[in-house]
């Protein structure tokens, strides 16, 4: 089915629900228990500072939660009331955070399995079972799969990545193939690309120019089917599929990386095809998050202040925690990227994952905070309660007496 069909024979369906049940107090309270800290808010209120002893923390000024994870979260803990003896499944982590996560086990909503080829497996999500899409969303196959299973769907997708696939939706009505800028595995970038015809995933500025270099000059063509293999339409042909483009993004990605990917495209097919023909050839607009933005930003403004140690808290599957943790390496400070308080102790140790793809890959560090007064920067990932923030924080006091 289309795409854009599909979305809106869903929105006309009275089992789909992209809106509050209308619990909000109920659930209220429970939020604010789980997942706020009055530490966080007292920095909040001291302009981001606070020092206690040999050590001054730093909070980057926009951090944590974003809009549309807050959502998320209420309306998974509002479908568990609103369906207090149903079955209820998701069909992926709402959110990149472990605790929230493990919360909504705790709550009896099933996550669907994954198989040991990577496919998810749907066998157990009977018709009219209660299913909510997390904030990254769900594929067009995953949705069309439900609507025909007659579930209950709760669509907890942010807006911005809605924005997205409309944006990827004009470029299919276009007849243009969407370079997207993402990582091919990430639900996200899974779930947008199949809102395309023709689509092809790159990952950073380097392999951009690798394609930009194909449009404009050609190349070896298994040799580019090789290297995207994983990251492109079926049947994709670089040499047909590539003379007209649409930029598109992941949400979470760099903001100025994006940006450089854009130009590199708008500037590659002006340069092949002239400012006339510019338009019938390509395609862009702003896709990126508001949210990923402010933090970014945030983090830039705290690494020009000097700062011995950098802590990220996020999800180690984070892609915008991940970029934050960039931020701070390339800043040349010691940075270290835990997804929990856990990941500090015993005594002066940390475990933290280095900027590397590989996600089981976790180094030890002892000792990680230098001996003497410290100053420390801390922000986190858009999926990262302030409570986790709170309890990093107080460990790192801890650990200095």
């Amino acid at each position: 089915m289309n795409p854009r069909v599909l979305r809106q024979s869903l929105r006309d369906s009275d089992r789909y629900f992209r809106k509050s049940f209308g619990r909000e107090a109920e659930v209220e309270p429970i939020l604010q228990k789980e997942y706020q800290s009055s530490l966080v808010q007292r920095l909040r209120n001291e302009h981001y500072t606070l020092t206690q002893g040999e050590v001054t923390i730093r909070l980057a000024e926009a951090f944590g939660f974003c809009w549309g994870v807050e959502r998320a979260i209420a309306m998974a803990y509002e479908t568990r009331r609103q369906f207090p003896d149903g079955r209820i499944w998701i069909t992926n982590e709402i959110i990149h955070n472990p605790s929230v996560n493990e919360n909504l086990r705790q709550m009896q909503i099933e996550f669907i399995p994954v198989t040991a080829d990577g496919r998810k497996d749907f066998s157990g999500v009977d018709r009219g079972s209660v299913v909510i899409l997390p904030a990254f969303g769900a594929s067009v196959q995953e949705m069309e799969l439900l609507h025909e299973r007659e579930c209950v769907i709760v669509d907890t997708t942010c807006p911005w990545v809605s924005k997205v696939w409309n944006r990827v939706g004009k470029h299919r009505k276009g007849g243009y193939t969407s370079i997207i800028h993402g990582k091919y595995k990430h639900e996200e970038t899974i779930a947008t690309s199949s809102h395309a015809e023709r689509y092809l995933v790159v990952l950073n500025l380097e392999e951009a120019r690798y394609v930009a270099n194909y449009i404009l000059h050609g190349g070896d063509r298994q040799e580019f089917l090789g290297k995207f293999r994983h990251a492109c339409s079926a049947g994709f042909d670089p040499d047909r599929d590539l003379e007209r483009v649409g930029i598109a993004n992941q949400t979470t990605m760099l903001k100025g990386e994006t940006e450089a990917i854009g130009k590199l495209f708008e500037h590659t097919m002006l340069k092949k095809y002239g400012p006339v023909n510019l338009h019938e050839h390509f395609l862009s607009f702003n896709t990126i998050c508001d949210a990923t933005q402010e933090r970014q930003d945030a983090m830039f403004d705290l690494v020009k202040q000097p700062l011995d140690v950098m802590v990220v808290i996020g999800g180690f599957n984070s892609s915008n925690t991940t970029h934050l943790q960039e931020i701070a390496i390339e800043h040349g400070i010691p940075s270290y990227h835990i997804d929990s308080a856990d990941r500090i102790g015993p005594g002066n140790r940390v475990q933290h994952k280095p900027l590397s793809p590989d996600l089981h890959y976790l180094e030890t560090v002892e000792p990680w905070l230098p001996d003497g007064p410290i100053t420390v920067g801390v922000t986190s990932g858009a999926s990262t309660p302030d409570k986790v923030v709170a309890d990093v924080i107080e460990k790192i006091f801890a650990i200095k007496g």
